[in-house]
């Protein structure tokens, strides 16, 4: 559209529609006492002729941006606090925020502009390119935040320093004396789990430990990966003294495997976690962790989301917040190393 174009009013929407203005207002505004017929009707013009609301029209008179948040599965530890340092950042700056599962429905965009959403954040959903066209022909900006996949060049996305802590994770059990160490992460192509396994890799072959092919088992970011991986992993013959796990969910899941096979946890088996949850702190024992700075990565996200909205340019398409290990008491030397120094 021109600048200087005449913009479709609601006036012209109901002449089209064969209604009266109000009932396309109410359409608009998402009132209920419109026939389902004529709603399906009045909907179908505002698509067709890309109307917007007047008050994202005038962004400028809008005192508290609005952005929208979706997520995709369960509403787990991770999201949960991601969500928090986004609320937390939008109270500070003066922004409302709008959490939903994501959604495909035809139309999807629009409708978000239509409800007066300024840009949308997606926490490590996928994007297609259908999804990101859709976005920039509604005009809204879009933050990938912990990217499942490696975004594309239009997409702004927020992140940690992935493989930092897996080298760190895994130096600190080769530093504990253990050589038999497994990694259990997430999809295989999931860019955060090959980040982390490469930095175990890397920290593997640096101190020349081997690495078997069956000591690297992908699957899910779940508590169930962690269960039956733990029990493939245990039931090696030369089973792992140390396993690194690509989450604390993961984590949790070796640690019920390995205490209903009656192994003690350090002693028996060395664990790692990642991300630093709350789930870190109540595991038992507390968990060893890469802590992933959650709370920052979502308000980083939210400062961004605004900047994209208010038409400004931001220094990178892709911020990445360091990552650092915590160490608790679920790791410990091998126990043939402990029973040798005894």
């Amino acid at each position: 559209m021109r600048p200087n174009a005449r913009r479709t009013t609601l006036a012209d929407i109901a002449q089209a529609a064969g209604v009266s203005v109000a009932t396309v207002s109410k359409v608009v505004n998402g009132r209920g006492d419109v026939a389902a017929h004529t709603r399906t009707r009045v909907q179908e013009l505002l698509h067709q002729h890309d109307y917007l609301a007047p008050v994202f029209r005038h962004t400028e008179a809008v005192e508290s941006p609005t952005i929208e948040v979706q997520f995709q599965g369960g509403l787990k530890s991770y999201v949960a606090e991601t969500l928090e340092g986004i609320i937390d950042s939008a109270a500070e700056l003066g922004a409302s925020v709008v959490i939903s599962k994501a959604s495909r429905a035809p139309h999807w965009a629009r409708d978000l502009v239509s409800a007066g959403r300024r840009a949308v954040i997606a926490v490590t959903s996928v994007h297609t390119a259908t999804h990101l066209n859709e976005l920039a022909r509604a005009g809204l900006p879009l933050v990938v935040l912990d990217p499942l996949h490696l975004p594309d060049s239009r997409v702004n996305s927020v992140g940690a320093t992935n493989f930092a802590g897996g080298l760190a994770a895994t130096r600190h059990l080769l530093s504990l004396g253990h050589r038999r160490v497994a990694y259990l992460g997430g999809p295989t192509l999931a860019v955060c789990n090959q980040a982390r396994m490469h930095g175990y890799r890397a920290a593997m072959e640096a101190e020349g430990a081997q690495v078997p092919s069956a000591y690297v088992r992908p699957g899910e970011f779940t508590y169930e990966t962690g269960l039956l991986g733990a029990t493939v992993l245990l039931d090696l013959e030369e089973s792992p003294t140390a396993i690194f796990a690509g989450n604390d969910e993961i984590a949790l899941g070796v640690i019920e495997t390995a205490r209903a096979r009656g192994l003690r946890i350090p002693e028996d088996l060395s664990v790692v976690g990642f991300d630093d949850t709350s789930l870190a702190q109540m595991a038992s024992p507390p968990l060893t962790t890469v802590r992933q700075p959650l709370r920052e990565m979502g308000g980083a996200a939210l400062r961004t989301a605004l900047r994209l909205a208010n038409g400004e340019k931001v220094e990178s398409h892709h911020i990445e917040l360091a990552t650092e290990l915590v160490v608790r008491a679920s790791t410990a030397p091998p126990r043939e190393q402990t029973s040798a120094r005894g």
